[in-house]
């Protein structure tokens, strides 16, 4: 035989496996409480103790952010320094009550003094918006991570026209979050 269990029927309509008995079902719905489930058990959760980036649905998400900052011009917006699993970035969240499109420039300052940084256009509607950095792989602590966030007029000649509002991860004041 090839290692498989080939099952037979026996007079009474029971089906039985012949080699190993692994297979061992009545006719009548009564299992063998030693063969194996037709269903496999679910992944046991996640303890509390397993991982702390684990909740059960998957990666956690840590976030330290700044205040949230509104200039007289209208521009809102909020810093913050992301890490899930392995990777770290930056985001701002942001809503420009300017009336006009602006230009933003999102910086990431890694440790070892590496900066990333994203343009983002910033278009002059009343909604709230997110820019974000490209995620890195993270070196060092978390705490050596900085996100600054700059809003500037839109000038077609100059590049930049005058700052807006700057906003930071780790802001003076900032408890975080």
């Amino acid at each position: 035989m090839s290692g498989r269990a080939s099952s037979r029927v026996s007079p009474d309509g029971d089906s039985r496996a012949s080699s190993d008995g692994s297979s061992d079902v009545s006719s009548h719905g009564d299992a063998d409480p030693k063969a194996p489930s037709a269903f496999p058990a679910p992944p046991p959760a996640p303890s509390a103790g397993s991982s702390p980036l684990l909740l059960g649905l998957g990666l956690a998400t840590a976030a330290r952010c700044g205040p949230g900052l509104t200039s007289p011009e209208g521009v809102e917006a909020q810093t913050c320094v992301l890490t899930q699993g392995d990777d770290t970035w930056a985001r701002t969240y942001y809503r420009n009550a300017t009336g006009r499109a602006l230009n933003a420039v999102l910086s990431l300052m890694e440790p070892e003094g590496r900066t990333v940084q994203m343009r983002c256009a910033v278009a002059a509607e009343d909604e709230p918006e997110t820019c974000e950095t490209p995620r890195e792989r993270t070196r060092g602590t978390l705490d050596a991570y900085t996100a600054v966030a700059e809003f500037s007029a839109f000038a077609r000649e100059a590049g930049e026209g005058p700052l807006l509002l700057r906003s930071g991860s780790n802001s003076p004041g900032a408890g975080g979050s």
